[in-house]
């Protein structure tokens, strides 16, 4: 086997020629040159391979495994018909993409990182934390138990809330949340999990006090959620 190495706008193209075998170690090798020099999207193109056996599967797979762990993306194209079908019956198709050209496939990479960044972008939007002082009940969302009323939510984002005050749930305990948000008072009521408990030695101005996140939320809801929050936090000044 041989490969031929050529990089189109920072994406690395390794022509393969020849059967991929036992004897195909070397292009884990140059994967892993390509990874140590920064490339982290890699495209095979399989045109002129003759033959792969199942020695060389296990090559292609450690390969793949080698490109995911340094968190990049391997694809192909080109690929022959008769190896389409070796790689169907080996399962690898529906693990890495294929394309029948290489500006599909070199488009494919901008596409992922065009997406990549719509939702990095989305969940730091989903995070953002509005410091705040609102009124809010909690209660066990199963059967009967202990209620906190009259506490307050001191940091509200999209996706979850701490409360102060309440000091009656544990750990990976299911509640609902009930609170008004201004100016409307309009009535939120949402379900949410347990997932962080003050402690009193650590945090004692927070204390009692129980984070909690919020799950089957509704997108429109949340879309409420996140309009309150950057509504409020365009308000603040810098030094709040």
């Amino acid at each position: 086997m041989e490969i031929r190495v050529r990089a189109s706008d920072n994406i690395v193209i390794l022509d393969i020629s020849g059967p991929i075998d036992v004897n195909s170690a070397n292009l884990v090798e140059v994967i892993g040159q390509c990874i140590r020099d920064g490339y982290s999207d890699i495209l095979c193109n399989f045109e002129e391979v003759s033959s792969i056996d199942y020695m060389g599967i296990s090559v292609i797979a450690i390969a793949y495994k080698e490109v995911i762990n340094n968190e990049g993306r391997m694809k192909f194209v080109n690929v022959p018909t008769h190896l389409k079908n070796l790689f169907s019956v080996t399962g690898l198709n529906r693990t890495i993409e294929f394309y029948a050209t290489e500006e599909l496939a070199i488009n494919s990479f901008k596409e992922d990182k065009v997406i990549e960044n719509i939702k990095k972008m989305q969940l730091r939007r989903r995070f953002k934390r509005l410091p705040i002082d609102l009124k809010v009940e909690i209660w066990p969302k199963y059967g009967k138990g202990p209620v906190c009323s009259n506490v307050d939510i001191l940091n509200l984002s999209a996706v979850g809330a701490y409360v102060f005050g309440c000091d009656k749930f544990k750990l990976e305990d299911e509640v609902i949340l009930k609170f008004n948000i201004p100016p409307k008072n309009e009535e939120m009521q949402l379900d949410a999990k347990v997932v962080w408990i003050c402690d009193r030695q650590i945090q004692p101005q927070l204390y009692p006090g129980v984070g909690v996140e919020f799950y089957n939320i509704e997108t429109s809801v949340q879309e409420k959620l996140l309009e309150f929050i950057e509504r409020n936090l365009s308000l603040l000044s810098p030094d709040d």
